[in-house]
């Protein structure tokens, strides 16, 4: 049986993963370089189609670079303790837990900010705006969102949280 041999656009749509996405991680060496024909096109195996099929899953679960580095270090280095795999899946679990933890904290500042226009909000002006005004307010106790007592303090210090979180987020 001859061995496969796949030019970059059909590697591309058997994985789903783009052209360009495909020479990145040759670039950084993730995918290792492939064959080249005698009129340059690059050709690719089955081992190339599994490993970039890893890789893909890997990236569509969120697997920062390096840890799909490591991943597919694991994946290529049969002999290894599968732990170290389960190792690394567990420490992302936790850091997808705590990003979910974070999107609830801006879902509740969110819910508060727009409950609080609700309440307050008569159709006005943005001048006038309850959100605007407690985004921008540097004192939290200053708030308008105190005068809504279904909510009191503790929406004031999950409001006042946004911009923490949102800031935190996009770092990551």
């Amino acid at each position: 049986m001859a061995a496969l041999k796949l030019t970059i656009g059909a590697l591309s749509t058997k994985t789903h993963c783009t052209v360009p996405t495909i020479r990145y991680y040759e670039q950084i060496g993730l995918l290792p370089r492939p064959e080249r024909a005698s009129n340059g096109h690059r050709y690719y195996r089955d081992d190339d189609l599994k490993r970039l099929t890893f890789i893909k899953r890997c990236r569509d679960f969120g697997f920062p670079i390096e840890q799909v580095r490591d991943l597919a270090g694991l994946f290529e280095d049969g002999d290894r303790a599968c732990v170290e795999v389960r190792d690394l899946a567990q420490v992302h679990l936790d850091q997808v837990r705590a990003k979910l933890e974070e999107m609830r904290q801006l879902e509740a500042s969110l819910e508060a900010f727009v409950c609080n226009c609700n309440a307050a909000c008569n159709g006005g002006l943005t001048r006038d705006c309850i959100i605007i005004e407690d985004m921008a307010s540097p004192d939290v106790g200053a708030s308008s969102c105190a005068a809504t007592a279904s909510y009191g303090t503790k929406s004031l210090r999950v409001a006042a949280a946004a911009p923490f979180v949102a800031t935190e987020l996009k770092r990551k």
